[in-house]
């Protein structure tokens, strides 16, 4: 670990409230795979046919293939890893205030921490576009072993219940995210390339209100210059030496 590590875990336990802000690179370490950057999704499929609700709900075909094919094997095989369990450990000693989370694969609630604020949604929970009837993950992918797109009994196409590209995120949970990030005094960003907007702008918020900005990423990020302290590694890794 560089200085700038060491400079953080002087202060780290001092912190009263802190939130983690969580991103794809932190689930990556669970064996699912990051959106943008080497390897990732969006560089194999195209988001705006994959992942745009305006063409869901012109052609639901293309990506409940991919949800068969790619989606699912992925989300289930899944596990919490050594970065989740850490965060529960935080929340469990009261540092931990909040974890906002951009992802959909539910290993922070798999792993135990209560206080999660989904931004995207959760892809276990899938919905009848038509009468709103909710199914689980597990019912879907057998549906979607012979009918694509797969459609309630009503004859409503069901979607995950996850914000597309072209979707606002819900009032709710942007409005929590928005407020733990104004009342933290850490605010914890893991595996994030700050990149997403509106959740983009929480970090600048906790900086704005006084918080000390923490950026945990593999790569640089937009907002690397404004952070106090910028480490370039994994969230596990860094977690694990925190609490070590």
């Amino acid at each position: 670990m560089n200085d700038e590590f060491f400079r953080l875990k002087d202060i780290f336990f001092d912190v009263k409230k802190l939130v983690a802000f969580t991103g794809a690179g932190i689930s990556s370490e669970s064996g699912i795979p990051t959106y943008r950057g080497e390897g990732g999704l969006w560089n194999k499929y195209d988001p705006s046919r994959y992942a745009n609700i305006n063409y869901f709900m012109q052609d639901p075909t293309e990506y409940w293939s991919f949800y068969r094919d790619v989606r699912y094997p992925s989300l289930k095989n899944a596990k919490p890893n050594i970065a989740h369990k850490a965060l529960v450990k935080l929340e469990k000693k009261g540092i931990v205030y909040r974890v906002i989370t951009q992802n959909i694969d539910n290993l922070h609630q798999m792993a135990g921490s209560r206080n999660v604020i989904e931004l995207h949604g959760n892809h276990s929970n899938i919905i009848c576009l038509n009468c709103g009837r909710r199914f689980n993950m597990d019912e879907v992918y057998t549906m979607v072993g012979t009918e694509i797109p797969p459609r309630c009994s009503c004859g409503g196409i069901l979607k995950p219940d996850v914000v597309f590209f072209g979707e606002s995120l819900q009032t709710s949970a942007l409005d929590k995210a928005t407020l733990a990030a104004q009342v933290c005094d850490m605010f914890l960003v893991l595996g994030s390339s700050l990149l997403v907007y509106p959740a983009s702008q929480l970090p600048i918020i906790a900086k704005e209100t006084g918080s000390k900005l923490v950026i945990v990423n593999i790569d640089p990020t937009p907002l690397d210059g404004i952070a106090d302290f910028v480490i370039h590694d994994s969230a596990s890794k860094v977690l694990s030496e925190l609490l070590g």
